[in-house]
């Protein structure tokens, strides 16, 4: 099978950072669905572990963690799937990913993908819906129906965001705040139902008051979070609830006592990283929101179309990510 892979942490410029490659098709087992993978998105995850993370001596190191397409084969101990059937998915950080033609993933973190929407518009949103819904759902348990509290979302026109805004929109009562700081990635959010925008280049807690705005229930921040914190402190009402996806080199949440602010971490990657007890929530939380798609209610966040599935294509995702600019997601179809 084709597939796009790494064996040494290269600057993307370089053409050996990412390589187009061929390797023997895995075969299923256990709970292990065979997936031939039909179009994929790329996430700051791919950049940031081709930057860190070497790939074992001697071997590659095969990214990429959202992806749709179609069951080839299933092992023994698979229920829900069967040969035939579209799926969408995530997969799993401590295993091969979807730049492949082929791709083994766990069934319990796989779900039926939308039937109202292309392979290629529909792999712009497991990881990203799967992070969002986890994040405010199972973190931080927002209070879905109180149209009293407030949310500000840091980083909103992104892949994470993206869905995010929408999740918060149709499934909460919550006033939405979100940050932007570009006309293009403003206007994104309105059509996606942000309540209130304003410029994470400027002092977060000026700019709510600028919008006689007030101090905030809930802070999620999706980049960049070091260089918020102290902002993020004063815009959060005593016993707030702060969140984040990122990785700051530092994080100096002392502040937050005074506050009594608690603070919740989002991994999408831990259920299957631990193969937790609720490891199958995945798979219901990505048929809710198949549900959610196919009823109208959300919308894919595809923002820009890179081609074929190929390591040049690829590098090209990869740099554009690294520059923090992209609007939504970046999705590649086809080998």
């Amino acid at each position: 099978m084709k597939a796009i892979a790494y064996q040494q942490n290269l600057p993307v410029n370089d053409p050996l950072s990412l390589q187009d490659i061929q390797l023997d098709t895995p075969v299923a087992t256990g709970h292990d669905i065979l997936v031939e993978v039909k179009a994929i998105s790329v996430n700051p995850a791919d950049f940031k572990i081709r930057q860190g993370m070497p790939a074992p001596e001697g071997e590659w190191k095969i990214l990429g963690f959202d992806a749709t397409g179609i069951v080839k084969s299933v092992g023994d101990n698979v229920s829900l799937f069967k040969p035939g059937d579209k799926v969408w998915y995530a997969g799993d950080i401590s295993r091969a990913g979807s730049n492949a033609e082929y791709q083994l993933v766990d069934e319990r973190i796989v779900g039926h993908m939308p039937k109202t929407l292309s392979f290629d518009e529909a792999a712009a949103l497991p990881l990203t819906a799967i992070t969002a819904w986890e994040l405010l759902f199972d973190r931080l348990n927002v209070d879905k129906d109180n149209a009293n509290k407030n949310i500000l979302v840091i980083g909103a026109a992104g892949g994470v965001g993206s869905i995010m805004v929408q999740l918060l929109k149709k499934l909460t009562k919550l006033n939405i705040i979100a940050t932007a700081s570009r006309p293009e990635t403003v206007s994104w959010l309105e059509d996606l139902g942000a309540d209130h925008i304003i410029n994470h280049r400027h002092k977060l807690s000026e700019q709510l008051t600028e919008q006689q705005l007030p101090l905030v229930d809930y802070v999620v921040s999706l980049n960049n979070t070091s260089e918020h914190i102290e902002e993020i402190e004063k815009v959060l009402k005593p016993q707030g609830q702060f969140a984040l996806i990122d990785d700051p080199e530092t994080l100096n949440v002392v502040p937050f006592k005074m506050k009594s602010i608690s603070i919740h971490w989002e991994l999408m990657f831990t259920r299957s990283l631990f193969k937790t007890d609720d490891m199958q929530a995945q798979y219901q939380l990505l048929n809710d929101v198949a549900t959610l798609i196919d009823n109208g209610q959300i919308k894919t966040t595809v923002g820009e179309h890179y081609g074929v599935i190929n390591a040049e294509n690829l590098r090209r995702a990869h740099q554009r990510l690294e520059t923090q600019q992209a609007k939504g997601k970046i999705v590649l179809a086809g080998f």
